[in-house]
């Protein structure tokens, strides 16, 4: 997509204050969106995101809105006061957090805390912009799901239950809204290099780098495609592990 013809183009990101989601914005910015809103609960770092983008891009419009990301009643005000603004043409739904599955183990509090907000808030997000594509008639939708969602590990099956959620979510939506002009988007992120990643580098994982993930993404996003592995080594990586019988599976430490 040319500069020329993404000038007047209104980017949405929910859960603006991610490092994937600042990186996606950088690159929207960089390649001439119209004007972003950028939507998260940490109001002090939304506004650093957004000065750093209209340092990076002069005359750049960027919003910064601040709500309820759990109760629905909450979302759909928050995603009215976004539509206030004006029509999105690209929805980015990128919040989350990555919780101790030996905590969640262990508190159904923290169980339910981290299905809330892994699952069940970007899917009600999704929804609520997706009906109002649909009235519009044109939009481009696209969730943040992982790679820990194609199949349960013992090692983070509550974040990869709720990542799960979101894929059949997703899923459903897409058989939809197909034939029309609404395209949704199942974005898989592998293990990222974030703030929400720390404690992994600390134990020596390899992560992929935030840019070149983002990169995916927004590519991804600009070439249609319905489902974006990032990096895209992930889609083999993926249907391996999919399809590996169940006891060489549970023989594994992963």
């Amino acid at each position: 997509m040319n500069s020329e013809s993404f000038a007047n183009r209104h980017i949405v990101i929910i859960g603006a204050t991610s490092g994937i989601a600042e990186h996606c914005a950088r690159r929207w910015a960089q390649e001439g969106a119209g004007s972003m809103t950028l939507v998260a609960r940490n109001t002090d770092r939304l506004s650093e995101i957004r000065d750093d983008l209209t340092v990076r891009r002069p005359g750049l419009m960027v919003h910064c809105l601040s709500g309820e990301f759990l109760l629905a009643q909450g979302v759909q005000q928050l995603v009215d006061n976004v539509l206030a603004i004006g029509n999105p043409d690209i929805v980015l739904i990128a919040h989350g957090s990555l919780p101790d599955q030996s905590l969640c183990q262990q508190s159904l509090t923290l169980c339910a805390e981290q299905m809330n907000i892994n699952a069940l808030s970007p899917v009600l997000f999704a929804e609520a912009f997706v009906s109002h594509m649909e009235k519009v008639g044109h939009g481009t939708l696209a969730v943040l799901g992982s790679v820990a969602g194609d199949r349960g590990r013992k090692s983070n099956y509550v974040y990869g239950a709720a990542k799960g959620l979101v894929t059949r979510y997703l899923q459903g939506l897409q058989h939809r809204l197909a034939g029309s002009n609404v395209r949704v988007v199942l974005v898989k992120p592998g293990p990222t290099d974030t703030a929400m990643t720390a404690h992994l580098k600390q134990q020596g994982s390899k992560l992929a780098s935030v840019e070149e993930v983002a990169a995916a993404i927004t590519t991804g996003i600009a070439s249609g495609k319905p489902v974006i592995y990032a990096p895209a080594k992930w889609a083999l990586i993926m249907m391996i592990i999919r399809h590996l019988p169940r006891f060489i599976f549970n023989r594994m430490d992963i």
